[in-house]
């Protein structure tokens, strides 16, 4: 079943990649139906998920690849997964409802975006670092072709920019992966299966390697998250994308990264995590903080936008950074319950962001088809033009800032509680927030409120279909924030089995 979820896309990616002479409709609306079977696919592993335990995975497939090097097709999903898994779906069916009046080559934008699908959720239910790593690098092609086939402006150098970095991420990240490899041999046969190497962590008491080996894990998710100074790939690419590109990029790209610190780099390494989680921590402020003030001082929506992704994804390494404070084997009770909220805050950041981040991607797309122009300066009193466009955009831009009621307020009041619980000098991050507020109601300001002036006088209102994607993401982002159970459920024990981990806890 899982590995049907996995390929499902890829097989309708190749399908109508072959049928050359399909009509454009017919390919739109197949694109859609793939994606809703997907949604519907993984709404059904959802209500069947029982938490497997540490250690374990659920619907879980193994098959022999490459034996001599103790790697296996190897899949399974816990609660640190499923809920990626379940966004990503939902993030590419919003994405395939938008695209229904795309009128450059659908058939073949169909087909790539079904092979993109088709290498997220591969990375998301890997649980072989080979796997892990096929998916991961062909996400990096799927994306390169995404910007320089259907972007805009300068597409063809940022798509370039794109690929070169996250590549040479990449590839820092396969020599993190090797270091893993060779060092599991110290207690048996070397291998790369995940599970394996979460339940007897490689390098432990030999904190110079495993100090270097999480280094390389760390550059190379880091460029993928991005984090600060690794994020400069990141507006041009966000900007000359497609809107239905950068929607993908933001929502589920880059959980590919924070991805990886969680379920890699966090259980394998958990010595050199502690070791150098101060050096996390900072990463994270430094993110919150550059991504937010740098956002302040753009004047183009989209590039504003895609800086507050590196605000964002901030968060989630700092919920993750602080729970490597963590003394080994020594149990304290409150500042363990400290770190499982952190590391829940940071989870549910992944899901929340991918969610409102994608939303926002798909409502500005509405200013470049009528106008080719980003600038907030240009416009002014949509809200009388375009109401629609305008009501949406105020709730994508209040859930973003992490308004109650929202998913976003449930993931940051959770990696803040536990984050300053941990280290009180995190509430530095606090301002994050407050300079978030500010960028999303001076944009407010800009484009909605006011006379009609400048692009906006004529402009039409939000279609119903791109109404019903945005809407679709937004109502989600609602629903995690009005009944976080819902989610936290399936997040909450998967936290405590990453602190388990960290603390050195013995797997029962």
């Amino acid at each position: 079943m899982l590995s049907l979820v996995v390929f499902l896309p890829a097989l309708a990616a190749a399908v109508l990649g072959l049928a050359r002479g399909l009509p454009d409709r017919v390919a739109r609306w197949a694109w859609v139906l793939v994606a809703a079977v997907e949604t519907v696919l993984v709404l059904g592993l959802w209500l069947a998920f029982e938490d497997p335990g540490r250690g374990r995975l659920a619907f879980e497939e193994q098959v022999r690849w490459l034996p001599s090097l103790g790697s296996s097709y190897h899949v399974g999903l816990d609660g640190l997964s499923l809920p990626l898994v379940l966004m990503t779906n939902v993030v590419f069916l919003a994405c395939a409802v938008h695209a229904l009046t795309e009128r450059r080559r659908p058939r073949a934008q169909a087909a790539l975006f079904l092979f993109l699908q088709a290498t997220c959720l591969g990375v998301f239910a890997a649980a072989d670092l080979l796997v892990f790593f096929v998916f991961f690098d062909l996400s990096i092609v799927g994306m390169y072709a995404v910007i320089a086939g259907w972007g805009h402006r300068d597409a063809a150098r940022s798509a370039l920019k794109f690929f070169l970095y996250t590549f040479l991420g990449s590839l820092v990240l396969l020599l993190g992966f090797i270091g893993l490899f060779a060092a599991s041999g110290d207690a048996g046969p070397r291998t790369f299966d995940m599970v394996e190497l979460a339940a007897r962590p490689p390098l432990v008491d030999r904190p110079l390697a495993g100090g270097l080996v999480l280094v390389a894990v760390l550059v190379g998710l880091a460029v993928k998250i991005p984090t600060v100074p690794f994020h400069t790939w990141l507006p041009p690419a966000h900007t000359d994308a497609p809107a239905v590109g950068s929607a993908v990029l933001a929502g589920v790209l880059l959980k590919l990264g924070t991805y990886g610190l969680v379920r890699i780099a966090v259980p394998m390494l958990p010595e050199a995590w502690r070791s150098l989680a101060w050096v996390v921590v900072a990463l994270g402020v430094v993110s919150v903080l550059w991504g937010a003030l740098v956002a302040l001082a753009q004047t183009d929506v989209k590039r504003m936008i895609a800086y507050t992704s590196v605000n964002h994804m901030g968060y989630v390494v700092l919920g993750l950074g602080v729970a490597g404070l963590l003394a080994d084997g020594a149990p304290d009770a409150s500042r363990e319950e400290a770190a499982v909220t952190a590391v829940s805050g940071a989870l549910t950041q992944m899901v929340s962001h991918g969610l409102i981040t994608a939303a926002l991607f798909l409502l500005v797309d509405l200013l470049w088809q009528q106008r080719e122009d980003y600038s907030l300066d240009a416009y002014g009193g949509l809200a009388r033009v375009a109401p629609v466009f305008s009501g949406l955009f105020a709730v994508g831009a209040f859930a973003s800032l992490g308004l109650p009621g929202f998913s976003g307020f449930v993931a940051e009041v959770q990696v803040f509680a536990g984050s300053i619980a941990l280290a009180p000098v995190t509430a530095v991050a606090l301002l994050g927030i407050l300079l978030t507020a500010a960028l999303y109601l001076r944009a407010l300001q800009r484009l909605v409120v006011g006379p009609v002036a400048g692009r906006s006088v004529g402009l039409a209102d939000l279609a119903p279909h791109a109404t019903v994607a945005v809407a679709g993401l937004l109502a989600l982002s609602v629903l995690v924030g009005l009944l976080p159970a819902v989610l936290l459920d399936v997040v909450a024990p998967a936290a405590q089995h990453v602190v388990d981990a960290l603390s050195g806890a013995d797997l029962p």
